[in-house]
């Protein structure tokens, strides 16, 4: 017995043939240019008929553009990570653009991997939260970064994290912390985030809040932070009666520990995160936070990324942030 042949893929030539009309005509049907009704009509009854595909992709290689970005980020477990690859897909799908997703775990060599591995797929570009100093984008390719300012000539987009940091300081004194804390992990290398750190200080000398610090880096164990706390807590009462985490998972891990420590939190000690985390998503906060505006700054990259080679690409574009009540602090009753 033979092989049953595999049914073959229509072509713009098959259209052609039933339609009647030339591979041009049906060219321009496909890239919506103008062509006769009669013949328009024609080329579409056929495409249904044979139920054909455009090769989009194809088409962008002949025209130099492939509708295509590739994304980079550490990965898809951290919260805000996920909030902002989700609104940059939406984004470029309001575009009729595709995105390529490359989860980089933090790691530099595999970085550059997937930017080389970007520029052979032909993307039109890329948005990238990337941890490599020495990463080489090479000539003509576009890219946008989160978090990271990496030369004047690449436009850097990230949330306003020293206004984020100072409103964290203004909140906590609104509630009636006089002494405070403010815990941090992250990468050693200069980024935006780092601004969350000079930011809370600016607020704590402006509201007149007394602070003490624990600063980790990645790869600390954390439980430093117990033992910070530890330290801290003096016949069952803490010495500091609010807390700023640089981001939620650090105030999750924290409040944790608090708990261990017989600790309640808000009535012992506020706490305030970063980045706005939501449990399962979309409903309440995990704690109260300063909140990241990812759909914006999802459109601020998208949009920069994809506009007119002439156009002015502003290298640094800090958006606004806003501050939500999370059941950690103490709000008063309306």
């Amino acid at each position: 017995m033979g092989l049953n042949k595999k049914p073959s893929v229509p072509t713009m030539k098959d259209v052609a043939q039933l339609a009647g009309v030339s591979l041009g005509t049906v060219s321009n049907v496909v890239r919506g240019l103008p062509v006769g009704e009669e013949y328009r009509e024609k080329v579409e009854n056929a495409i249904r008929t044979l139920n054909y595909k455009v090769n989009s992709y194809a088409q962008g290689l002949k025209a130099d553009r492939t509708n295509t970005v590739a994304v980079l980020v550490p990965n898809l477990v951290s919260p805000f990570f996920a909030y902002l690859v989700n609104d940059i897909s939406r984004a470029l799908t309001k575009r009729s653009y595709r995105m390529i997703l490359y989860c980089t775990s933090y790691n530099p060599k595999l970085e550059q991997e997937y930017v080389n591995l970007a520029r052979q797929n032909k993307v039109d570009g890329i948005i990238g939260l990337t941890y490599n100093p020495k990463l080489i984008l090479g000539e003509g390719l576009r890219f946008v970064s989160i978090d990271r300012c990496i030369s004047p000539s690449i436009s850097c987009v990230a949330s306003d994290n020293f206004q984020g940091g100072r409103l964290a300081a203004e909140k906590l004194a609104e509630l009636g912390c006089r002494h405070v804390a403010f815990f941090r992990i992250g990468s050693v290398l200069d980024n935006e985030p780092n601004k969350r750190k000079a930011g809370f200080e600016d607020g704590c000398r402006a509201f007149g809040l007394s602070y003490d610090m624990k600063i980790l880096e990645d790869g600390d164990d954390q439980m430093e932070w117990y033992h910070f706390l530890e330290d801290h807590l003096h016949d069952g009462k803490l010495d500091f009666d609010g807390i700023f985490c640089v981001n939620d998972v650090t105030a999750h891990i924290n409040i944790g520990f608090l708990n261990r420590l017989g600790v309640k939190v808000p009535d012992d000690v506020q706490v305030i995160g970063y980045d706005g985390t939501r449990r399962f998503g979309d409903l309440e906060y995990e704690c109260s936070t300063i909140v990241q505006p990812t759909k914006e700054m999802a459109e601020m990259s998208v949009q920069l990324l994809l506009q007119d080679d002439s156009a002015i690409r502003p290298p640094l574009v800090c958006l606004p942030v806003t501050y939500a009540a999370g059941g950690t602090t103490k709000e008063p009753i309306e």
